[in-house]
């Protein structure tokens, strides 16, 4: 035996030299080359045009002036959730998918003993997107979902509170061409809040109105 591994030895030595390389185990895999993340497309429309526009039109002396969004949070009710726990997981995996970002379950703040509500019991799902995740959400829904509502003609014009703020209501989470009809149980709406940093609803309209929301006229 002795013998036998001093000769394989003396075999891989004579390749070594011969610039043969001696054979080793199972190559190690190459890292996966990192790819730069490229700047969410409305956001950059945001930055390069929109401001210079809200500017001039505003009259803003400068850049830190003009109004963004801040944040947008999605939210989906599930009353049915009361007598089907199951609706909950449903709901999180189709506004996972939707917003690109795990949303948080909701629950009741306190017991209703006519809805047979108890305080805790999960009653909904909602998520918060800020930064590019919220652009590349803005972006997919102005062009590619609401484009797809039946009979479109615009979102109100009414919904703003006062503060700068835009509330939307969706009527079913099919309008987003992530969901798959045939893994769909049942139509699930949501609301969408978007919060500006505008301090007046006319400056928040026309920042909306230059990111593409279609008002209705």
């Amino acid at each position: 035996m002795a013998e036998k591994a001093e000769r394989k030895a003396k075999a891989e030595a004579a390749k070594a030299g011969r610039g043969e390389k001696a054979p080793k185990g199972k190559p190690e895999s190459a890292p996966a080359p990192q790819v730069p993340r490229v700047p969410a497309r409305l956001r950059e429309r945001y930055r390069n045009e929109i401001i210079p526009a809200l500017m001039k039109q505003f009259n803003y002396g400068n850049r830190m002036q003009v109004p963004e969004v801040k944040k947008v949070v999605i939210n989906m009710g599930l009353g049915e959730a009361v007598g089907n726990v199951k609706v909950i997981d449903a709901a999180v995996e189709e506004l996972a998918t939707i917003a690109g970002q795990r949303p948080v379950v909701t629950r009741a703040k306190k017991s209703e003993a006519a809805f047979k509500l108890r305080a805790g019991m999960p009653i909904g799902c909602k998520v918060t997107l800020r930064g590019e995740r919220m652009y590349e959400f803005l972006d997919r829904l102005l062009s590619v979902a609401l484009p797809r509502i039946r009979d479109f003609r615009g979102v109100p014009t009414k919904s703003f509170d006062g503060r700068g703020n835009y509330a939307l209501g969706i009527k079913e989470q099919l309008i987003f061409p992530e969901i798959r009809y045939d893994k769909v149980d049942m139509a699930r709406g949501m609301d969408l809040c978007i919060q500006t940093s505008a301090a007046t609803d006319e400056e928040a309209r026309a920042l909306l109105e230059h990111l593409g929301f279609p008002f209705r006229r």
